[in-house]
């Protein structure tokens, strides 16, 4: 039944990635039922999506950490989509997941990295090295384009148009493509890169593809992972993260900058605005200086210029005299021209 459900997804045109976290997620079910003697699709219940549920919910990692809530989630979802599948196709009569209630995710905002802190990270690299002169390149790509992991790996030698600055995503997330702009320092450090380090690290036949490992063959996604990671973490900026730390930093540092949120979904590749507009609750930055310059108690200087002015009960503003004698301002003037303390003198 999986074997044939994966292959549907395939005739309806679901990417590879697609069909490969699902199968990843619906074996771990498969196993689970398999150990409690479940082997056909009418054996399994509500009650028994709902045991396994739980038992998602109570599972413990190598690390003693439980499952996120979002982990949870993906695996529950692909689950109903397969049973709907399989009471379509007649094998089951009654969907048994049809009620399952899938947990409720949490809206986290995404860490991003300040400008000194991004550089910082582009420049731990050893671009003495062909292999530290790709990172420092693929560091520039993602902080300069914002692109997901799987684009940047599936780049191919003419999908960057480094006079005209442009790059083309080839069947982006959803299988669309669309052509994005990439800064001129990126360009020069992709021009070093195809320079200096990518003929050395190629091998024949060659694919064309962008980035290579130094056995020549295109990088992996756990691998580029591991790398950006590795670059982050020995920032010691305190933050971690990997590729997506870089698309997050981007668009908040642009809608920062004064971009509009249109312009920034066109580069992220976003199908919805709503999906863009996280950011703009990221842009804090932002905020607090519209909130500086708006709000009437936001600044402390202001208030206390207008504090220290004194004046009379009245409400006009007291004169300040020098004291005739002593030439000191008479701030608590007693009588006439002279301030108090000289008159306590005479």
């Amino acid at each position: 039944m999986l074997e044939e459900y994966i292959e549907s997804l395939a005739v309806r045109g679901f990417t590879d990635d697609t069909r490969h976290v699902r199968r990843e997620h619906l074996s771990l079910f498969e196993r689970w039922a398999m150990e409690r003697g479940l082997t056909e699709p009418v054996e399994v219940t509500r009650p028994v999506l709902e045991r396994y549920q739980r038992y998602l919910f109570h599972y413990r990692k190598k690390d003693g950490k439980p499952l996120s809530f979002a982990s949870q989630h993906s695996r529950l979802s692909p689950l109903r989509m397969w049973f709907r599948w399989m009471t379509r196709q007649n094998y089951l009569l009654h969907n048994p997941a049809s009620e399952i209630e899938l947990p409720r995710l949490p809206k986290p905002l995404p860490r991003v990295l300040t400008a000194s802190e991004a550089e910082l990270i582009l420049h731990q690299p050893n671009i003495a090295d062909p292999v530290g002169i790709r990172d420092r390149a693929m560091l520039e790509v993602f902080y300069s384009t914002g692109m997901r992991r799987t684009e940047l790996l599936r780049l191919r030698l003419y999908d960057v148009d480094r006079e005209a600055g442009i790059v083309t995503i080839r069947e982006g997330k959803g299988k669309k493509d669309r052509v994005i702009p990439i800064g001129e320092r990126a360009v020069a450090w992709l021009d070093k890169y195809l320079d200096q380090a990518r003929p050395r690290l190629a091998t024949e036949p060659d694919d064309m593809t962008l980035f290579l490992t130094v056995q020549g063959e295109p990088l992996g996604r756990t691998t580029l992972s591991y790398i950006i990671r590795q670059y982050v973490e020995a920032a010691g900026i305190g933050k971690h993260g990997a590729c997506h730390l870089f698309r997050h930093t981007m668009a908040t540092l642009m809608l920062e900058g004064g971009a509009d949120i249109r312009f920034i979904q066109q580069m992220l590749g976003h199908a919805r605005l709503d999906t863009t507009q996280i950011y703009t609750h990221v842009s804090i930055r932002m905020l607090k200086q519209i909130h500086s310059a708006t709000h009437p108690a936001a600044q402390l200087k202001r208030k206390l210029g207008a504090f220290s002015r004194s004046r009379s009960p009245g409400g006009r503003r007291r004169k300040r005299r020098a004291c005739s004698e002593c030439s000191r301002p008479d701030v608590a003037r007693s009588s006439g021209l002279n301030c108090r303390a000289t008159v306590r003198r005479s």
